[in-house]
Parts: structure tokens; sequence; C-alpha cells
């Protein structure tokens, strides 16, 4: 066990590996990522030096939106294993020192799930319809949706059932949005978060953190902003969906059950709020911790990543018993190996020209992956010296660029086919496609694409099922280059990323896991291309990291180097997009 996992709140400074089960490994050679996969994979994530593992949805799903349509929250999807496998996977990380965190979805629910079927048979007006945000349409017969808000995944936020009424849904109309003002969707989460803590689980993160208290009462819904679903970002809490005031009297009544257990259970909010809201999530008083995304969003520039590492020390130190998070890549965004390779010029919007270029299957800009590369081993040194708890997603230890290219008729995610396909975006596969472990199980090109393959999946499936026949293809379509990714062998290439993170991760545990506060860690002033900081090393010097960002090798201070993401110059000076630590003289 790590010795910040000694502690009862290593939640504060723990490394979280995340997770994407149906991509991570699959055990049973159905194609498909499984809970056995997790477990065989454990003495990997022993090795790379996490603290913690954080999976994504794994409960029976019809995977209209990635297993984020959870149809009982309280079992494993059959296809991915059974609750055995989920307690064997939880015994197992545990003995190798490993915390487990599973994903709560408790804004909406599928629409399979045994609540809506109930609320679709009872009709208008019943305790069971009043468990989600039904309402009458407009129009002389109710034929239009209450108002002309569009959903997040694109097309109308509102379907209409068989009685005429409509339910609102924020996501894909699989996915029917919860009523929080039901004193039954209280206790189902409550009994939720007893279940999968009784069966051992250490935290949770909670997905759409920000979005589950709605006002849709104050206002005639035909008056409000037509936007409204896309106007995330609120300073003075008024909107009718997002950040308000009384989601947190959720997340008090959550706490109380946490603190049922010894220790008690933490969470991680991924509410995409303004900066100065971030704290009243993380309060110990509520969740414990909420993301900071601002690192996920940035291009690699100085300015940008300067602001994201202050607003994320700012953030920590509004709440002063919680910790900032920091966070490059998940499964909702462009890897950032891939983000940091494409030009970085400034957008509309975060990962603009990143989503454009998959548009196009990856055709319309340059992607410079050697440069993406060495600015993504630049950036993990800068992010995990600092204090705080760092979310990686699995993959990005092998340097693992995006997908662009995958097929148009073999994609999952929602988002392309709510959004009139190419016209807006591509979605998601890209990083979510699964892993390669072995090298050798090259698959054989296929006729259709030879930049993909079929047949083998470089370990990501065994070779056969148990019963001899050959396991299927992977549910996502795997590029031949990943053969140069593969885990097994980066594994033995001394300079792979794989080797920079499991190095950077060793040196983060004995050099500063006693100091998770954030008052110590001090800005150095090194030039305006240059973004270094300091903090106490547990050996009793000081601990610097230095990034360099500007195209002039930067002299660096008198210290011993004890790691850094590529060469040094001759004399010793850092060169561009790259990051040394030092215990300074």
């Amino acid at each position: 066990m790590t010795a910040n996992n000694m502690r009862d709140d290593w939640w504060k400074q723990a490394v979280v590996y995340q997770v994407y089960p149906r991509s991570f490994k699959d055990a049973n050679g159905d194609g498909l990522g499984d809970i056995a996969g997790v477990t065989e994979k454990i003495p990997y994530l022993k090795a790379l030096g996490v603290d913690a593992i954080w999976l994504s949805p794994f409960y029976p799903s019809d995977l209209a939106d990635g297993g984020y349509d959870v149809i009982d929250y309280r079992n494993v999807d059959p296809r991915l294993g059974t609750m055995d496998d989920f307690d064997a996977m939880v015994a197992a990380a545990h003995e190798a020192g490993i915390k487990v965190i599973v994903d709560i979805v408790p804004n909406h629910t599928a629409d399979k799930h045994v609540f809506f079927q109930e609320a679709l048979a009872a009709g208008p007006g019943s305790p069971e319809r009043d468990r989600y945000i039904f309402r009458d349409g407009r129009g002389e017969h109710g034929e239009l949706p209450p108002n002309d808000w569009i959903s997040l995944f694109g097309g109308p936020a509102w379907e209409q059932v068989a009685d005429g009424q409509w339910y609102l849904h924020i996501f894909a109309k699989q996915q029917p949005d919860v009523n929080w003002n039901n004193p039954d969707i209280h206790e189902e989460f409550k009994k939720t978060l007893r279940f999968w803590s009784d069966h051992g689980t250490d935290g949770f993160r909670i997905d759409v953190a920000h979005g589950l208290a709605k006002d849709l009462e104050s206002t005639p819904l035909d008056q409000m902003d037509p936007l409204a679903v896309q106007h995330g970002l609120c300073h003075d809490f008024t909107s009718p969906l997002w950040d308000r005031r009384e989601v947190h009297d959720i997340y008090r009544e959550w706490r109380e059950v946490f603190n049922e257990y010894n220790p008690p259970r933490f969470a991680v909010g991924e509410a995409w709020v303004v900066p100065e809201h971030q704290h009243l999530y993380a309060s110990t008083d509520e969740l414990g911790q909420v993301f900071n995304f601002e690192f996920a969003e940035a291009n690699w520039d100085v300015d940008a990543m300067r602001a994201a590492i202050l607003a994320g020390l700012r953030s920590a130190e509004e709440t002063h018993d919680s910790t900032t998070t920091w966070v490059m890549s998940n499964h909702d965004v462009p890897r950032h190996v891939s983000r940091y390779g494409l030009p970085q010029v400034p957008a509309s919007s975060h990962h603009q020209l990143a989503k454009d270029w998959l548009l196009r299957d990856g055709t319309s800009y340059f992607e410079d992956r050697e440069l993406g590369t060495k600015r993504a081993r630049a950036a993990i040194l800068m992010e995990l010296g600092l204090p705080g708890s760092v979310y990686i997603y699995q993959g990005e230890e092998l340097g693992l660029p995006e997908v662009a290219d995958i097929p148009w008729d073999r994609l999952e995610d929602p988002t392309p086919f709510f959004t009139r396909e190419r016209f807006i975006e591509k979605g998601r596969d890209g990083c979510r496609v699964p892993l390669p472990w072995v090298a050798a199980d090259v698959p054989a090109p296929a006729e259709w694409n030879a930049g993909f393959g079929t047949g083998a999946s470089f370990g990501f499936s065994p070779a056969t099922k148990s019963d001899g026949s050959a396991s299927a293809d992977p549910h996502l379509p795997q590029p031949l280059w990943y053969k140069d990714y593969a885990a097994d062998a980066e594994e033995v290439d001394d300079a792979s990323m794989l080797n920079l993170y499991r190095a950077t991760l060793t040196l983060r545990a004995s050099l500063l896991t006693a100091t998770a506060d954030t008052a110590d860690c001090a800005a150095i002033d090194a030039g305006h291309d240059v973004i270094a900081y300091s903090r106490p090393s547990t050996d009793g010097r000081r601990f610097a990291s230095y990034t360099n960002f500007g195209a002039a090798a930067v002299t660096l201070p008198a210290g011993e180097v004890v790691l850094a993401s590529g060469d040094l110059t001759a004399d010793g000076a850092l060169p561009q997009d790259t990051t040394v630590w030092l215990l300074l003289d």
C-alpha cells in the first residue's frame, strides 16, 4: 500500500486512474472489456503506482451513452460480469493497496429503469410519474414540446410518450432526467451509495454533479432562455438547470451517508461550474472534492496553463479541508497527446480545433505526434508535482493519441447521430478505443480500411474464448499503429511514456506525499515563458518544477536534477517543451 493510502484522507493527495471498463481489458473474448479484465490488470496498476482506480459505469445499460444510461444502479451489466466478479476485483485492488471509486449517475436514469417504466404505466399526475420531469406540451393538442430546448447531444430536449405528455432529457432521449424534488429519488440514491459502500468501495465520482436541482416552476417553460441547456456557466445561481444552490442540500444529505462509514467515504463531483463555485461542492460537509477541468480545457500555452494552475490552487484555498484536482484527459475529451500536437490557436470554445479535426477524420490539420508526445511528457511532470489529486485517464500513461479516423458506421457515441453527423461533431469514441496490451498480437489489416484490423486485438482480448472459438473483434476498431504503444513494448523501453509515468509517480510518492497543503506551493519567477513552482521536499530540501514553453533554453538554478521529461542541453539548460524536477541546494 502507498504511504498516501495509509491515511483516512488519502483522496486529498491521491493519484487516481480512470478505468473505462468496456475498453480496458476483455477477459472472456467477447470484444467488450469487463470487470474480470480489471482484476487481471491490478498488478499493472500497482506497478504504475496509482493510489486508486475509478470505474466509469459498469451497470446494466443499453449503451445509448457509453453506460451512462443506467438501468439498474445496484448491479453489474451481465456483459461485464457479476457482483461476485466485482467483489473479487475490489478484494484484489485492496490487497494491492489500491482504493476503488465507482461512478454514480444521479441526474438521469435509463428509460428502461424500473422507475421510468412505472412512470409510463402509471400515467399523468401519478406519484410514479412525479419521479421524472414530465410536462404537457404546447399547441392545440399538446403536439409541441413544452419549449424549444436542445439537448446536449443534439435534437429536442423533450420526448413525447404515448399518452401525449413530454419528458425532459438533457442528454439522450434514453436518459430521462429525474425529479430531485421527489423523496423517492433521494431514497433511491442513498440506498445506492450504501450498497456500493457495503461492497467495499472507498468513494464515488458524481456524474453531472451540478445538474441535479432544477427550477422549472418560477417562470413559464416557454418563456425560459431557449439556450438554458447550453448556458451552463452562471455566476449568480440563476440558471434553471445548472449549479443551483439547492443542489448542495442533496450533497449535505449524502455526506450523512458517507459519514456512516469508517473511514468516511468521499466523492468527487463532475461540476462544470465557474471556479468561484467549485469550493461549495468540494466542502467536506458535502462531496469532499470537485474536478478542476482547467488543464483539460487549456491549450499548450504558457498563459493558459499558468491560469489553470492558479485557478486550481485558489479553488482549493477556498475550501480549507479539501484539495484541488488536476485532469488532462478523460473519456469525454480528445486525448491530450493529439490536442498538444495540433496547431495551438485560440478558438471560440475549448477543444474546438480538435473537434473540427475529428469531424474530418483527422485530415483538416496536421497532427505532429512527436511534438504532442514531447509536450505531454512535459505536462505530466508539471501536473504531478502540484499539490492535490491527479486523475489519469487509461492509456495516457502509454502516450496514446486520439483515434481520429474511426469509420462513421462503427461509432458508438450518440453525439454524432443527434448533431447532424458530419456538420457538427464526431463524438468521443476516439478516446475510448480499447487499449493495446501486447505488441505482437497484431490484427490482420481489414479490407474495408487498411488503417484498422480484424482478428487479433493487441492483447485486449484473449486469443480464444473458453470454448476454443476465436475472440470477437473489439467493440471499437483499433488502428494498426497501436502496435507502437502496446504496454508490453513500453515496459522494456526505458524512454517510454509508461516508464516516465512510473518514475514520476514513484518520486512523487517519496518526495511529496507529506505536503498536500496548497499554501506550501510557491510560484517561482523564471520569466514569462516558464512555469516554475516549489514545495517542501520530504528530505528537507526544496522541491522545484520548471517547465519551459519558450523557444530559448532556460538556465536552471543550482540543485540536483531528479527527473526530466526530455534531454537537457549540453550545458544543462532546459529546452522548449520540457519539464525538470529539481531538489534545490
